[in-house]
């Protein structure tokens, strides 16, 4: 899966000189919640739908209203777990993308990254899910891997599900049969098991959630 082959153009960016009237029926016309804004094919920012609809008169350009601008972007190496939290964060369901030159290429859609998400291996629950809980100044990412692989197993993915000021709690997802044994290296390892299955429940509602975010978006 190469996350890229889903960046979209089809929306057209505005610029600060597009009128109000341009920009209402952009929205009137598609289902989105932000119009990226670009100059020189640099992004300046996102008027948000629901500022741009309370705007009566509809011959003034964005510009005036500059003020109103969110600046929000993933890049072109944009993991899709830190996809899904830009999207939670912004309370969109569309970001711009930029490129390692800061120029903008188009736009990821929420529903195109839920689809990938729920698709994902990640998601898959014939793997194993495993908690880890380790002090920050120890935790090492390339060790955690080091001990799945060394264990003939995969390491399908990963995320930061808790943190302290002390200590990181991961959350892992992983292809074995042997997890017994992953378990027993990482505890030679330091590393205290929070739990092996406990954070099955959590990701099967996420992914539920993610589905009916998909089903809502396709009414």
């Amino acid at each position: 899966m190469n996350i890229n082959d889903y960046i979209l153009k089809e929306i057209k960016a505005l610029t600060l000189n597009s009128t109000i009237k341009k920009a209402q029926n952009l929205c009137k016309n598609l289902p989105i919640t932000h119009i990226p804004i670009v100059e020189d094919n640099k992004l300046i920012g996102c008027f948000a739908e629901d500022d741009i609809q309370t705007i009566e008169n509809k011959n003034r350009e964005l510009k005036e209203y500059s003020y109103l601008l969110s600046y929000f972007h993933a890049s072109d190496k944009t993991s899709l777990l830190e996809l899904i939290a830009l999207f939670a964060e912004n309370d969109c369901n569309l970001i711009p993308v930029l490129d390692k030159e800061l120029n903008y290429i188009g736009y990821y859609e929420l529903r195109d990254i839920l689809t990938l998400f729920t698709d994902s291996p990640f998601m898959h629950h014939d793997n194993e899910t495993l908690i880890v809980s380790k002090p920050k100044a120890d935790f090492s990412m390339s060790q955690v891997s080091q001990i799945v692989e060394s264990n003939k197993a995969k390491l399908l993915g990963l995320y930061v599900s808790h943190e302290t000021a002390d200590d990181v709690q991961i959350t892992l997802k992983i292809a074995s049969e042997e997890i017994n044994e992953i378990i027993q290296t990482f505890r030679r390892y330091d590393y205290q098991i929070i739990s092996q299955r406990e954070d099955d429940e959590y990701l099967e509602e996420l992914k539920e959630r993610a589905n009916y975010l998909k089903k809502y978006l396709d009414m």
